[in-house]
C-alpha cells in the first residue's frame, strides 16, 4: 500500500463520524466519549474534555430554560420555591414525543415546538406584567390596543427617551425569549437522540413519578401550564362570543326614551358634580397602613361638614377594573353596563345609550366634563356629549406638573368654580371631574393652599408646595395622595358649597397590587354629600352609611347597577326603549 493510500485511509477514519442506532441523531459528546488526545478503538482522535464539558453545560442550560418556561408562575405572589417543585406533564410528552419521532420529524417537531414555548414565555412575562399592575392576565384579543396608553404613561412619568429605551427593552426581550426557546428545543433534542436508552428511562422513571403524584394529590404534578394556556384559549372564545351579547344589552335600556320632564325630578336647581378619585380603593380606608393617614381626613373632614349643616352616606361599588382602565370604570358607572374590556368600551361609544350626564342633559342641566389628564384629542367627548368640555389646555394651568398629574386637583376644582358655578344666572350644572393627583406613581403630590392663592397655578411650581416619595415608597406616597384629594373635596365642599350643591364622589377602581396585596378585590368607596335633607332623604332605602367613608359592612354594588338605582330614586320614569329591541 502506497504511503497517499495509508494517509487518504486514516483521514476517512478520523473525519468519519460517530456510528449511531438507525434513525437515530448523533451529539458532540457522543461522538467523542474518550479523554482528549487519545485515541478512539476506530483510530478517531476524541474531543477535548472541555469542549465535552462545555456540550453538557449547554444542554444542561438549555433543559433548565424549557423546565422554567413550562413551571414558571404567571403571578408575582406565586413566585416562590414550592412553584418550581413541579414534574411539567408537558416536558414529559415532549421528550416521548421526541424520542418516538424518526430524524427529520424531530427536527421539525423542534422547529415547531421552539417558537410555541418562546410565545408561552412570553405570555407568561406579559401575565406577570398585567397581575402586577392591573390585577387581572394579558387579555390576547384586546389589550394590543393597551400599548400605546402604555407608552403614554411612560412617557408623562419617565420622559419620551424613557418610555422609547423601555419599548425598545421589551421588545428586544420578547425577541430573545422565542430565540432562547428555539436554540433551547434544538439543543434538548439533539441530546435526546444522541442518548435515546438514558433519555427513555428517565422518561419512564418521572411518568411514573408524575402518575403517583397526580393519583395521590400531590401537587408536583400540575405545572399549571395546560391550565394557563386551556383559560387564555377560552378568554379568545368568550370574546368572540360576547360582541353579540353585548350588542343587546346596549339596546336593553328601560330609561333609553324618557322624557326630560320625567327625569331626575327630585334634583331640580341642583349643581350636581360626579368626582372620581384616582386609585381609591376600598384598601385605602380598610388597610391599616393606608388607613391611617386615610380616615382621619375623612372622619375629621365630616364633623366640620356636619357643623355646617351636610350630611353624607356612603356605600361601596366593585369596578370593572383594577389597577388602571379608569375609563373602564367611568364607562360603566355612567352607562350602566359592564365594560370591562376595551371590545365593550369601543362598542357603547358606538351606540346611542343615555348616559346618567346624558340624562341630565336631557332634563336641562348645563353638563360639564372637566378633564386634566386629557392632554391629547378625546374622541369619547363626542360619546358623552358634555355642553362645555375641558381638557388640560383648556383649563390653563401654569404650575408644574406632579408625577404623573399634569396639575393639582386644587386648580382643577378651583378652575371649575370660576368658570362654572360663580357664574351669574346659570342654569344647573351637572359635572363630571376625575381628578388625578393620586395617580400612580404617587412621587409628588401637592400640598392643600388656601383657595384665594390658587390663581393660575403658578403657586404650584413652588417646591415648598409638593411633597416628595421615592419610587420605593408605593404604599406611603399613594395614602398620601389619596389622604390630599380627599382634603381637597372636602375644603372645596366647606368653602363653595351650598343648599344647592350634591356631590357624588367615588374611587374609579383600587391601586395596583403593588399597593394593596394580591388579592384585594375591587371594591371602591362612594359617598354622596348634600346639605339638604331631601336629597338624602331619597336615598334612604338604599342602607347606605352615614359619614364619609362606608364601614365594612356598607352594602357592595355592582358599578352598573349605580345608574338606574340614582335615576329611580331621584324621581326617573322608564321610558318607552324596551318596546324597540331591534334599535
Amino acid at each position: 500500500m502506497s504511503s497517499r493510500a495509508s494517509r487518504r485511509r486514516t483521514d476517512d477514519r478520523v473525519s468519519e463520524p460517530a456510528t449511531a442506532a438507525p434513525g437515530e441523531g448523533v451529539t458532540v459528546a457522543d461522538a467523542q466519549p474518550f479523554p482528549a488526545g487519545k485515541s478512539a478503538p476506530d483510530g478517531g482522535v476524541a474531543r477535548p474534555l472541555w469542549r465535552r464539558i462545555a456540550s453538557g453545560a449547554l444542554t444542561g442550560l438549555a433543559a433548565l430554560l424549557l423546565f422554567a418556561v413550562l413551571v414558571g408562575p404567571d403571578r408575582a405572589d406565586r413566585l416562590t420555591v414550592g412553584t418550581f417543585l413541579r414534574i411539567p406533564l408537558e416536558g414529559l410528552l415532549g421528550l416521548a414525543l421526541l424520542l418516538a419521532l424518526p430524524p427529520r420529524g424531530r427536527r421539525v417537531a423542534a422547529l415547531v415546538a421552539g417558537p410555541l414555548l418562546g410565545a408561552l414565555a412570553v405570555l407568561k412575562v406579559a401575565d406577570l406584567g398585567f397581575h402586577t399592575t392591573l390585577a387581572r392576565p394579558f387579555d390576547l384579543v384586546l389589550d394590543w390596543s393597551l400599548l400605546d396608553d402604555a407608552f403614554g404613561f411612560v412617557s408623562e412619568a419617565a420622559g419620551r427617551t424613557g418610555a422609547i429605551g423601555a419599548a425598545v427593552g421589551a421588545a428586544l426581550l420578547a425577541a430573545a425569549l422565542l430565540l432562547s426557546m428555539t436554540v433551547a428545543v434544538r439543543q434538548v433534542a439533539r441530546a435526546v437522540a444522541g442518548h435515546d436508552r438514558a433519555a427513555t428511562r428517565a422518561v419512564a422513571v418521572l411518568t411514573v413519578v408524575w402518575v403517583a403524584c397526580a393519583a395521590f394529590g400531590v401537587p408536583v404534578a400540575d405545572s399549571g401550564t395546560s391550565t394557563l394556556v386551556g383559560a387564555h384559549a377560552a378568554q379568545v372564545r368568550e370574546r368572540l362570543r360576547d360582541r353579540d351579547a353585548f350588542a343587546t344589552e346596549i339596546v336593553a335600556d328601560p330609561f333609553q326614551d324618557a322624557p326630560g320632564d320625567q327625569l331626575l325630578t327630585g334634583l331640580r336647581g341642583k349643581d350636581v358634580v360626579l368626582t372620581f378619585v384616582e386609585s381609591y380603593g376600598r384598601s385605602a380606608i380598610e388597610d391599616p397602613g393606608l388607613a391611617s393617614e386615610v380616615n382621619p381626613v375623612l372622619d375629621a373632614g365630616y364633623d366640620r361638614l356636619r357643623a355646617q349643616g351636610y350630611a353624607a352616606r356612603s356605600g361601596f361599588l366593585t369596578s370593572p377594573t383594577a389597577g388602571g382602565g379608569s375609563w373602564l370604570a367611568h364607562d360603566t358607572l355612567l352607562s350602566g353596563l359592564w365594560i370591562d374590556n376595551e371590545q365593550r368600551h369601543r362598542a357603547l361609544l358606538a351606540s346611542d345609550r343615555l348616559t346618567l350626564n346624558g340624562a341630565f342633559r336631557r332634563a336641562d342641566w348645563r353638563t360639564v366634563g372637566v378633564l386634566p389628564a386629557a392632554t391629547e384629542p378625546w374622541p369619547e367627548g363626542v360619546f358623552f356629549g358634555y355642553d362645555r368640555y375641558y381638557d388640560c389646555a383648556a383649563l390653563g394651568y401654569r404650575g408644574t406638573k406632579f408625577a404623573y398629574a399634569p396639575m393639582p386637583d386644587q386648580y382643577t376644582l378651583a378652575h371649575f368654580q370660576r368658570t362654572e358655578r360663580a357664574e351669574a344666572d346659570r342654569p344647573p350644572v351637572m359635572a363630571e371631574i376625575p381628578l388625578i393627583s393620586s395617580h400612580s406613581p404617587w412621587t409628588a403630590v401637592p400640598r392643600l393652599v388656601g383657595w384665594d392663592e390658587v390663581g393660575d397655578g403658578s403657586l404650584f411650581a413652588r417646591d415648598a408646595n409638593r411633597i416628595e416619595s421615592a419610587p420605593d415608597e408605593a404604599r406611603t406616597g399613594y395614602r398620601r395622595a389619596i389622604a390630599y384629594s380627599l382634603a381637597t373635596l372636602i375644603s372645596y365642599v366647606e368653602t363653595y358649597g351650598d343648599e344647592d350643591l350634591v356631590l357624588i364622589f367615588l374611587g374609579d377602581h383600587q391601586p395596583a397590587p403593588v399597593v394593596t396585596g394580591p388579592d384585594a378585590g375591587r371594591d371602591v368607596p362612594i359617598t354622596i354629600v348634600a346639605r339638604d335633607p331631601a336629597v338624602l332623604d331619597r336615598i334612604a332605602d338604599w342602607g347606605w352609611q352615614d359619614g364619609l367613608r362606608p364601614g365594612p359592612d356598607a352594602p357592595v354594588w355592582p358599578m352598573n347597577a349605580f345608574r338606574d338605582r340614582f335615576l329611580t330614586a331621584f324621581g326617573s320614569t322608564p321610558g318607552a326603549a324596551l318596546a324597540h329591541p331591534g334599535r
